[in-house]
C-alpha cells in the first residue's frame, strides 16, 4: 500500500465579493470543505495546490494566478483516516492557497471525492465546514482581501 504523505494543500476558492466555495465529502456525507489534498512525492506544495484543484473541480490555474498564504496549519489527522498514512504517522501539516475567482462558476466535481458543491458568503462558509483549520482560513479572507487593496 502507498501511504499518503503528510504534507497537505487547502485550496480556498473564492470571488472578490467573498463567495467561498465548499465541496461535500463523498467519503463522509455533509462533511464540506475547501479543496484539499495530500503533496505527491516528487511535487511542489504549489504543483500540489494546482492539481488538487483541477482534479477536485475541473478549474485549471496557472502558478501565477494562486496565492500562498506562507501559513502552515498542523492538525490531528481523524482516526478514521490514519489508515492512509504509514503506521504511526498522526499528525498532518496543512499549506494554504487561494484563488480568486471573477464570479460564481459551475465546476465539476470528482465523484470519488465529493457529492455536491455550493458557494456560500464568506460567514456561512466558516460556519459549514467540519475542519477548525478551514474556518480559521475563511474566516481570515476578508482581512487578507483588505490588504490586497
Amino acid at each position: 500500500m502507498k501511504y499518503k504523505i503528510p504534507l497537505s494543500v487547502l485550496v480556498l476558492v473564492h470571488t472578490a465579493d467573498l463567495q467561498v466555495l465548499l465541496l461535500e465529502r463523498a467519503d463522509r456525507p455533509g462533511f464540506w470543505q475547501s479543496v484539499t489534498g495530500s503533496q505527491d512525492e516528487g511535487e511542489t506544495l504549489l504543483q500540489a495546490a494546482q492539481r488538487e484543484l483541477a482534479e477536485e473541480t475541473g478549474i485549471v490555474a496557472d502558478a501565477a494566478a494562486l496565492t500562498d498564504w506562507q501559513r502552515e496549519n498542523r492538525y490531528e489527522i481523524y482516526a478514521h483516516w490514519r489508515n492512509r498514512y504509514a503506521p504511526g504517522v498522526t499528525h498532518n501539516t496543512e499549506h494554504v492557497f487561494s484563488l480568486m475567482l471573477p464570479a460564481v462558476q459551475d465546476i465539476v466535481l470528482a465523484p470519488r471525492e465529493h457529492l455536491d458543491y455550493q458557494w456560500l458568503p464568506w460567514r456561512e462558509a466558516a460556519d459549514r465546514v467540519f475542519s477548525w483549520s478551514n474556518a480559521e482560513v475563511i474566516r481570515e479572507l476578508p482581512q487578507r482581501m483588505r490588504q490586497c487593496t
